[in-house]
């Protein structure tokens, strides 16, 4: 469990996206093509160059007034982390910081933890055949720099620092939020053994666009304790699987071309 978190407190966020621009500049990672869904939420989902975005939803009150929940949402760097249980190549790990990162190297382009993630937060880029997500800003931490989205934030509504005073944070401000009428909640200490990303709700996380009990699937925990320890032939196999799939999709297209 990381010693240091961010606290997300949803009561302050104004949808200003500043953390969504931050995590793309300091990343490096590109701007991305979209449509209008029909909400102010672009892009609509994660992918190998979008690893952080702001919900923006919306939900009509019986009085026929509009409430507006927005969050920041990315990796949640979960102490029980699904994606590192499905991973069969041992490509995510827990930095000694408490970050579940990628290694880019070791990732074969299973897919596994795409699958896997209840927040369905891991891209994939097929280009490279890597998957690819949130890093919790690791190369800052190490530097003793706080994570971009953090520094970026121009209400607070985002801050980073340690987990036992965050959480004190977070408690005190259920409590003024719940002694204004919000149905508050803390959301994160609970939540797969604890996350990295705590976050003051002014309501139920369905509304934000969380899960309201996030479970590692069933199939990946069967997976992590009968079939991992044979990681290295399992390993082997998905790989020649990989690459026999690509060879054949391959010679379909040549075929393809050579028909026109």
């Amino acid at each position: 469990m990381a010693n240091s978190i961010c606290l997300i407190d949803t009561s302050k966020c104004m949808g200003c996206r500043g953390c969504q621009v931050a995590c793309k500049q300091w990343n490096q990672l590109p701007a991305e093509e979209t449509a209008f869904t029909g909400s102010y939420e672009n892009p609509p989902r994660f992918s190998a160059d979008t690893w952080l975005k702001v919900a923006f939803k919306e939900h009509d009150r019986e009085d026929g007034n509009v409430d507006w929940y927005m969050a920041k949402l990315g990796c949640m760097h979960c102490t029980d982390a699904a994606c590192m249980q499905a991973c069969p190549a041992g490509a995510i790990y827990r930095s000694d910081e408490g970050t579940v990162n990628i290694d880019e190297v070791k990732c074969i382009g299973c897919n596994y933890c795409v699958t896997a993630c209840p927040f369905h937060v891991v891209g994939f880029d097929r280009l490279t055949n890597k998957a690819r997500k949130c890093t919790f800003c690791h190369d800052r931490l190490v530097s003793g720099l706080e994570p971009s989205c953090a520094k970026a934030c121009p209400t607070g509504a985002i801050t980073f620092g340690d987990r036992k005073q965050l959480i004190d944070r977070a408690v005190n401000r259920v409590d003024y939020l719940k002694a204004r009428g919000k149905n508050a909640q803390i959301y994160g200490i609970d939540e797969l053994d604890g996350t990295a990303m705590l976050y003051v709700l002014a309501d139920n996380p369905e509304k934000y666009g969380l899960p309201a009990d996030p479970q590692v699937p069933v199939q990946t925990r069967i997976w992590n304790a009968i079939f991992k320890p044979l990681r290295l032939f399992v390993v082997v196999a998905v790989a020649f699987g990989l690459w026999a799939n690509r060879s054949q999709t391959r010679e379909i297209e040549q075929a393809k071309r050579g028909e026109k």
